[in-house]
């Protein structure tokens, strides 16, 4: 089984338990602190992970140098990522303490969309594993539900 760390102070590691114990497969290090991490739903080798200075990163478990991609919209840190469990979407949502949550494609290539709401630091986002199209958030003591599908916050 493939496991997943990361550590606030900029290091990714992906690990795999065995009947003999756990054995690093893979680490990385990075400039800022890494806060979330998720794995692709699609790719079995592809994870994506946010990042103190605003950015997210895809990585890929079979490269050991940088990232594939890096992506930097958000203003400030990236606290919380998930990438959707319905293969047919393939979307990453991401939450930051910029108050904004933003949904990207699969590369990183741009955000396709982002939601204001939140008054507060974004603490988490997850996506429905049983309504396409739609994210839970949280920020503080509130809590947020979007349908990307009907566009409504």
């Amino acid at each position: 089984e493939i496991l997943w760390f990361s550590a606030g102070c900029g290091s990714l590691f992906v690990l795999d338990q065995t009947e003999t114990g756990i054995v690093l497969v893979r680490s990385w290090e990075w400039g800022d602190g890494l806060f979330d991490v998720a794995w692709s739903e699609a790719n079995e080798h592809v994870l994506v992970a946010g990042g103190g200075d605003g950015s997210l990163q895809l990585w890929d478990s079979t490269n050991q140098h940088a990232p594939l991609r890096v992506a930097k919209e958000h203003t400030q840190e990236v606290y919380s990522v998930d990438w959707s469990q319905t293969r047919g979407e393939n979307l990453i949502v991401s939450g930051s303490w910029d108050h904004t949550i933003k949904v990207w494609d699969q590369n990183l290539s741009r955000s396709l969309t982002m939601l204001k709401g939140h008054e507060g630091v974004v603490y988490s986002t997850i996506w429905s594993p049983h309504i396409p199209g739609c994210i839970a958030s949280a920020s503080g003591s509130v809590w947020t539900a979007a349908d990307l599908v009907q566009k409504e916050l």
